[in-house]
């Protein structure tokens, strides 16, 4: 037996009576976490009128599927995109630290879509979704981290190795959690790997100029998984294994893959417990100096117009993370730019006690503007005893020193928010767009989701016209 075939029978097999509750219950709130981002990207991502249109003009907009937030039915595939792509808009998606991978972006959207092809019930879309993230995350971890794009935690720097992770794992991902809700056999399912190995693909040129290809990179893969396990379904002759040998996903990507760490403890040990929920919309690097300086804030009272300058102490491998450069003094001239900027990030959290999508509307904020020459990065070897993401605060105002280190960010496995913060995430996002009733219900259904006996009972709850039919409006 081979990496491709025990992954695909692990696929095959997830149901929820085998699955620790925990980890059933993690899935609700990741599930519940990813809905909240779409629903917003949908009304408020820069992108998203260019991905709508897209998807129209190539003819997939005449459908039963749902996109959440949106108005419109779409086909099957063009819900797995465009939720896919949403899902990653706000660059406040699950991250899975180790490898750099946004499991979630490309997995739901085409457990979802999968589920609504087939009328299949909530227990078969959340099992989907396990095998799903499961199977992505283990193929990034038998990757190098040099072979991703930089954010796994051993990457030597953006734009060395040129892959984008969540892309080039997510569609693996996808075609497992797709054709585990297509019902697909041990055999079935090593096809549709082999399938979503001609579909693996995404570049991490966006991390050069703030481009949209990252969120458009997520949504195809979500697409071409959902593909690759339809086309196993009808019986399509696939080229595998799809992970091992001289030409497959393996060697294809690195000359030096460790396949047995995709496979450690597979069935026992869950790479989704060990995703984070991210609290704040923007680069992973960021989030221990974003702790940093609401902790500083609350704690000193810190007037932004007596603050003399900010140092952003972190790791080697927190450094090598960072979206941009170091001695960039300009603000950010959009959202994806201010996306990547850490310093925009602490920027806003000493300014205004938050980091949240709004803080997004100050990106011409004078305070803001001033702070940002006034704050550098610079590796500090005392953090690296702590962990690879851990961070120090150090502000300097008129009088004073002040400085906060935080040794794990928040949302990461070790410090995962409660149900009742991540409600609280999706409450904000969601809100906005549906309204507090459609919002509670539609938050109501996916926390139940294992218990519907039809998953599209839940995505149409995610449009604005349906939920308000359904509410009797």
């Amino acid at each position: 037996m081979g990496t491709t075939s025990d992954l695909a029978r692990f696929g095959a097999a997830v149901a929820l009576p085998g699955l620790p509750l925990e980890v059933i219950f993690r899935t609700r709130l990741l599930v519940l976490d990813l809905v909240g981002n779409i629903v917003r990207a949908r009304h408020d991502a820069e992108s998203t009128q260019s991905l709508l249109g897209a998807a129209r003009a190539l003819g997939l907009g005449a459908g039963h599927a749902a996109v959440f937030g949106d108005p419109s039915r779409w086909t099957p595939a063009g819900a797995a995109f465009l939720n896919g792509a949403l899902a990653r808009s706000l660059d406040f998606d699950d991250t899975h630290a180790a490898t750099g991978l946004h499991p979630g972006a490309a997995v739901i959207p085409a457990a979802l879509a999968a589920g609504e092809m087939t009328g299949a019930s909530g227990a078969e879309v959340l099992a989907g979704i396990v095998a799903g993230y499961e199977i992505a995350c283990r193929m990034a971890l038998a990757l190098p981290a040099r072979s991703c794009d930089a954010v796994g935690l051993d990457a030597p720097g953006p734009g060395e190795c040129g892959f984008q992770p969540a892309a080039i794992c997510g569609a693996f991902g996808a075609a497992a959690a797709a054709g585990r809700v297509l019902g697909l056999d041990a055999g079935g399912m090593e096809s549709a790997l082999g399938i979503a190995l001609g579909q693996s693909a995404g570049s991490s040129l966006f991390l050069g100029n703030g481009a949209w290809t990252r969120r458009f990179q997520i949504g195809w893969a979500g697409m071409a998984g959902l593909a690759a396990a339809t086309l196993a379904v009808e019986g399509f002759r696939n080229a595998g294994p799809a992970f091992e040998g001289l030409h497959g996903f393996l060697r294809a990507v690195t000359p030096d893959p460790t396949p047995e760490r995709a496979v450690q403890g597979l069935g026992t040990v869950f790479e989704l417990m060990r995703t984070a929920a991210t609290p704040y919309p923007t680069c992973r690097s960021a989030h221990a100096g974003i702790d940093a300086a609401l902790a500083l804030r609350a704690a000193h009272a810190l007037r932004t117009e007596a603050i003399e300058s900010v140092t952003y102490g972190l790791t080697q491998a927190g450094m090598s993370r960072l979206s941009e450069p170091v001695d960039q003094t300009a603000g950010p001239q959009s959202v994806t730019d201010g996306q990547a900027s850490v310093r925009f990030a602490i920027a806003c959290a000493l300014a205004t006690g938050a980091m949240d999508w709004d803080s997004y509307r100050l990106l011409r904020d004078p305070a803001i503007l001033a702070l940002l020459p006034k704050l550098r990065c610079e590796h500090d070897a005392e953090l690296e005893a702590l962990g690879p993401m851990a961070g120090r605060l150090t502000v300097v105002t008129r009088g004073r020193t002040v400085s906060h280190t935080v040794a794990m960010p928040t949302g990461e496995p070790e410090t995962f928010p409660t149900a009742g913060d991540v409600r609280g995430k999706f409450d904000a996002l969601v809100t906005p767009v549906l309204g507090p009733e459609r919002a509670g219900r539609l938050a109501n259904a996916v926390l139940t989701l294992d218990a519907l006996s039809d998953i599209a009972r839940l995505t149409r709850l995610g449009s604005p016209v349906l939920s308000a039919r359904l509410a009797g409006e």
